[in-house]
């Protein structure tokens, strides 16, 4: 039966199906980390090369899965009030933070809150519509991603909500923001090219899981500056390597320049404009600033294995059952 026959929406195969090509791209270091393998191979150069046309076709597609063009002028014109897309970013990465979900649940929480907003607008920007657009965006990723997802309740936090909305009230919001987005949630992330960008830099995969957790840490920080909306999750991907790796001694640091190379379809200048804006985030101390819903310890994580297998742990541990006390308004 061809893949079509599967599709539950207005989408091309090919746009429904591409996931299946990330995780080849993403799996290239297979040892990475262990310390058992200290010369290990990420992968043969037959794998390498298929990985790499996996990635370069996710590249020439990355930008279907972005807000319009005009949005980020359109926040800095205050059109679209960006301390309130600031504040809803902050709880997203509160809630993950609780909950312990996947980086890559915020993120996409928040590129399905920025293609919205890109499309429409909200009546009240900075009061409970857009804290209404926050919460049913993590509810959507949350079920894209999570293997256990709390309540719509209990994703609405007690001490870090100031609204409580009826479980109805976010299944309405939610059927107009897939709407909106024509269902099309599988976006193309950094996380997506992260892998497989770590394993450019370091081939033994000796540091690769370090690489890509300084990494990670790097791209949640980046997700309050609307600055960096101006640049394709790509690019994104590749500036956080390059700056994971320029922390890390015993790696030689890559040049934007050099970073080109290790696909068809990235382009130095951006490369090379989005890692600047890093280094002032990151390496200027301004991440905890800048990134009020990232914890400290999160963004200093220590590379040893001790304390990625720490985090691996918390994150995948069952989320905490917190019922709400409060009365949802009647909105």
């Amino acid at each position: 039966m061809p893949d079509d026959a599967y599709l539950l929406c207005a989408e091309d195969a090919a746009a429904a199906f591409f996931g299946a090509a990330a995780p080849a791209a993403g799996s290239t270091c297979t040892g990475a980390g262990d310390d058992d393998d200290d010369d290990g191979c990420c992968c043969s150069a037959g794998e390498e090369a298929e990985s790499a046309a996996s990635i370069a076709e996710l590249i020439g597609g990355e930008a279907d899965y972005s807000p319009r063009p005009d949005y980020p002028d359109r926040l800095r014109s205050r059109s679209i009030d960006p301390a309130a897309r600031a504040e809803s970013v902050a709880w997203i990465l509160k809630v993950q933070e609780y909950y312990g979900f996947l980086p890559l649940t915020a993120y996409l929480a928040v590129n399905y809150m920025d293609r919205f907003l890109s499309l429409h607008r909200l009546p009240q920007e900075d009061g409970w519509a857009m804290e209404l657009l926050a919460v049913t965006c993590l509810s959507l990723a949350a079920k894209m991603e999570e293997t256990l997802v709390p309540s719509l309740l209990d994703l609405q936090v007690e001490g870090i909500s100031r609204y409580v909305f009826e479980p109805g009230t976010i299944g309405r919001m939610e059927l107009l923001v897939l709407t909106a987005l024509n269902w099309r949630l599988r976006s193309v992330t950094p996380f997506t090219f992260i892998d497989f960008f770590a394993c450019k830099v370091d081939p033994g995969g000796r540091h690769t899981r370090c690489l890509i957790a300084r990494a990670t840490q790097v791209i949640l920080a980046a997700m309050h500056d609307i600055e960096f909306l101006d640049h394709c999750p790509s690019a994104m991907a590749a500036a956080a390597v390059l700056c994971a790796t320029g922390e890390t001694p015993s790696l030689e640091s890559v040049s934007p320049g050099a970073a080109v190379g290790w696909c068809i379809g990235l382009a130095e200048e951006t490369i090379g404009s989005c890692y600047r804006l890093m280094q002032q985030l990151v390496i200027g101390g301004n991440v905890q600033t800048r990134a009020a819903g990232t914890t400290a310890s999160a963004l200093n994580l220590c590379c040893s294995d001790q304390a990625l297998s720490s985090h691996s742990s918390s994150s995948s541990s069952p989320p905490p059952a917190k019922r709400r006390k409060r009365s949802p308004p009647g909105i």
